[in-house]
């Protein structure tokens, strides 16, 4: 599975390549601990007896990517989509305010 990890200002954005699969055979999950998980499994071809195979290629088996999100990652507003092989995870972050800074006048 290949994947690509991005930050935007307003989310952690996981895209991973699963050509071949559909929805019902990828699953995201989150751990306690803020860990996405992406996982899943490509079935073997089946094989016919009369088949001549010149080159196998493509893999095949279960798979399981874990990442750690990050303390600004809104764990309760992560959204999955899946199209044309691509899975898309969005982790929605938390808006981080600025401290107000106060002038203190200084005496002396």
């Amino acid at each position: 599975m290949r994947k690509d990890w991005k930050e935007t200002p307003e989310a952690h954005v996981f895209k991973a390549d699963l050509p071949g699969l559909n929805k019902e055979e990828v699953k995201v999950e989150v751990e306690d601990d803020r860990v996405l998980q992406i996982s899943g499994e490509r079935k073997v071809e089946k094989e016919e007896k009369k088949d001549t195979w010149h080159r196998v290629e493509r893999s095949s088996g279960k798979f399981l990517r874990k990442f750690r999100l990050p303390e600004n990652a809104k764990m309760d507003q992560i959204k999955a989509s899946m199209e044309n092989g691509v899975l898309t995870v969005m982790v929605p972050k938390v808006e981080v305010k600025k401290p107000d800074v106060k002038a203190i006048e200084i005496s002396g």
